[in-house]
């Protein structure tokens, strides 16, 4: 090759190094200023945490009386959360409707919290499974719901689930015959 072909590549070769080794410096200047603003974000947050002491001196008497009538929940939570398992794992597949995810209902992720006490982490936990399973069941309820009876009810529903909306009105026949089938087979978006 010519001379000044292979001098050229030799400098584009040296720039490509010299510009990998500038990426590598600002990724390792970026991670480190990552790293410092997470140590400080985690420095602030552990300002507000309650020490356990001064948090079971500050908790007034009757609360601290009525804790274990609230932790005595998670029998039903427990109970239901098994029961609602087992009832879609039986009864889904032979009526085709989708299984709900439970790990969407599910999630445990306010004990990472840095200002939170050990009590303050097992109650976010206690109430994410409370809350996370009665989400579950309404989602699993809703399904059964819209394979045996989409049909609105008479009365005005507080608070109906998302799948509500899509139901036949009340004394509906004709729309009840005719779109049951359908209806049955669309679980993806309660929108539909």
């Amino acid at each position: 090759m010519n001379k000044n072909v292979d001098e050229l590549l030799v400098r584009i070769r040296s720039l490509q190094d010299e510009l990998e080794e500038e990426y590598r410096r600002t990724r390792d200047e970026w991670s480190q200023k990552k790293q410092e603003l997470a140590d400080e974000f985690l420095r602030q947050q552990r300002r507000y945490k309650t020490g356990l002491f001064r948090f079971l001196l500050r908790t007034r008497f009757l609360v601290a009386l009525t804790a274990p009538v609230i932790y005595l929940g998670w029998i039903p939570f427990l109970l239901m959360d098994l029961f609602v398992s087992l009832y879609q794992a039986v009864c889904f597949p032979i009526y085709r409707i989708p299984r709900v995810r439970r790990a969407d209902y599910l999630v445990f992720d306010r004990e990472d919290l840095p200002y939170l006490n050990i009590i303050e982490k097992f109650n976010c936990f206690y109430c994410s499974y409370g809350n996370g399973v009665a989400a579950y069941t309404r989602e699993v309820a809703a399904r059964t719901e819209q394979y045996w009876c989409p049909i609105k009810h008479a009365r005005r529903v507080k608070a109906a689930h998302d799948r509500y909306p899509n139901f036949f009105d009340y004394g509906d026949a004709e729309a009840f015959q005719q779109g049951l089938n359908r209806l049955r087979k669309q679980y993806d978006d309660p929108g539909k």
